[in-house]
Formats: C-alpha cells, sequence, structure tokens
C-alpha cells in the first residue's frame, strides 16, 4: 500500500465584537496542492469561528486515517485536545461546556484521521497563519463592511441566556 502524504492544516478564526460578524479561514497544504477556504457568518464568536475553521479542514479531506498536522493560534483549540480537556468534556456529556455543538462535531474527525496540533503565535509574521487571518476577516466584518448579508451561524447561542 502507498504511503499518502502528510496534510498540513493551516486554521484561524475572527469575530468582530465577540459577539459580532465573524468567519473562519482555511489553508490546506498537501503534497504541493494548496486549497484555501473561508466563510462568514452575521453574529458569532471567535472561539467558534476558530474551532469551525479545524472542522472544515479536517472535513475537507478526501481520505480516511490522514496524517494531519493543524497549525492554530488557539490556545482554546490546541489546549482542549493537547491538555485532555475535550476528553473530559465527552465524558460529561458536553455539560457546561460552551460550544457543544461543534466540539461533538468536531470529536469525530479526531478519531478519523492521524492529527497532531501545533499552537503558533497568532499575528507574529507566520504566513499561513496571516492569510488564514485575512480570510476570516474577509469572511466576516470585511463582507459586512462591503454590505454583503451574512447568515447567522445555526449553533451560536448567546452564552448569556445559558446562565
Amino acid at each position: 500500500m502507498q504511503q499518502r502524504p502528510a496534510i498540513f492544516l493551516y486554521t484561524d478564526g475572527a469575530s468582530s465584537g465577540n459577539p459580532g460578524p465573524g468567519g473562519y479561514g482555511v489553508v490546506l497544504k498537501c503534497a504541493g496542492i494548496e486549497k484555501e477556504m473561508s466563510e462568514g457568518f452575521s453574529l458569532t464568536t471567535n472561539n467558534r469561528m476558530e474551532l469551525l475553521a479545524v472542522i472544515k479542514g479536517l472535513e475537507a479531506i478526501k481520505w480516511d486515517n490522514a496524517e494531519v498536522h493543524v497549525y492554530s493560534d488557539s490556545s482554546y483549540v490546541v489546549n482542549a485536545i493537547n491538555k485532555g480537556w475535550l476528553a473530559g468534556w465527552k465524558a460529561k456529556g458536553y455539560a457546561k461546556v460552551k460550544n457543544p455543538d461543534l466540539w461533538m462535531r468536531f470529536e469525530p474527525l479526531l478519531h478519523k484521521h492521524r492529527v497532531a496540533f501545533h499552537w503558533i503565535k497568532g499575528h507574529a509574521g507566520h504566513p499561513e497563519n496571516e492569510r488564514c487571518d485575512a480570510l476570516a476577516v474577509a469572511a466576516g466584518a470585511g463582507a459586512v463592511a462591503a454590505g454583503i448579508q451574512l447568515p447567522p451561524d445555526p449553533g451560536y447561542k448567546n452564552e448569556e441566556t445559558l446562565i
């Protein structure tokens, strides 16, 4: 069986106002091929967009059991995996965790692939991170500034109403 090349997944999320209009940006690289993705929403949070970026990137992978290296400036996402928070949240049925809809969508993707998470400092000149940031901002606040009406984030709920 032929070994498939590793996939490098760069992600970022942004929101203007937190909550506010937001978006995510993704750059996928594999064997010299690069793909970019982005999407914006009228009302969301930065953490939702950071997590959704990783989800969308992993969902775009066309084969199972891929070796994937995820690069994110989101401590929220990277620590959830590398520090084991997600396993604890899952064991408790995602009770009292923010963004449970996205974590439940995300978790099975980890088992579909061999995924390693790497934290990178945001806004520090990393070319792919800067590109993801530009995609995320353009898809969210940039689209609103251009007069584009964005769809709602279907899973966003104002956390203040949950207390």
